[in-house]
């Protein structure tokens, strides 16, 4: 009888004993925490504290620009793929602003085109693939004149004059044989931009 009693007890203390142990448990992770601060219920990480700064600083109060994010996206995008265009990212952004287009769309072209000049004519500047039909391949004097007359002939020609403005759309003037294959390769180039 005795060995029932204490088995009745064993049972009936055991789970008590364990509820009220999670319980406090529970209790200790919660206490001195702002309402608001509180960990998720039997979450075991403390919460994180840094008492310091890393060594040099970190700047908060300054922002960074759209125009800002997009040269440095364009300088490593040029830097990846060894382009003699990285030493012209901000004449590339500036006149895709001063044009009004997409500044995307020139690097995503001579992606396209030439591997971002790699595979393009010895001394051309022409990244572009811009008035190269056949035997015919347009030389530029620098880079500069070419961006400059890539850039004019896409907004007044493509669009202003046509309406042309997708990758999609361009293609069509540009390079109409690729059949979509030259648009999807810009396209491409220009959402990783």
């Amino acid at each position: 009888m005795k060995r029932i009693l204490l088995l009745g007890l064993f049972f009936i203390t055991t789970p008590l004993t364990l509820l009220t142990a999670i319980l406090f448990l529970l209790v200790l992770l919660h206490e001195g925490a702002p309402i608001g601060n509180r960990p998720a219920l039997l979450s075991l990480s403390p919460p994180v504290a840094f008492a310091a700064l890393p060594p040099g600083g970190a700047k908060f109060d300054e922002e960074i620009t759209p125009t800002q994010a997009l040269e440095e996206t364009l300088r490593q995008f040029f830097q990846r793929y060894d382009s003699p265009l990285i030493d012209h990212t901000v004449f590339i952004i500036e006149t895709s602003e001063k044009y009004n287009l997409d500044p995307r769309l020139i690097p995503a072209i001579a992606m396209q085109e030439t591997n971002l000049c790699n595979k393009s004519k010895e001394g051309s500047h022409n990244c572009w693939g811009y008035n190269v039909t056949g035997k015919n391949y347009k030389f530029f004097d620098n880079y500069e004149q070419a961006i400059e007359t890539v850039t004019k002939t896409l907004a007044e020609h493509y669009r202003d004059k046509h309406g042309l403005v997708t990758p999609e759309e361009i293609e069509k003037m540009y390079t109409p044989s690729s059949e979509g294959s030259w648009a999807a390769s810009v396209r491409f180039f220009m959402d990783r931009l």
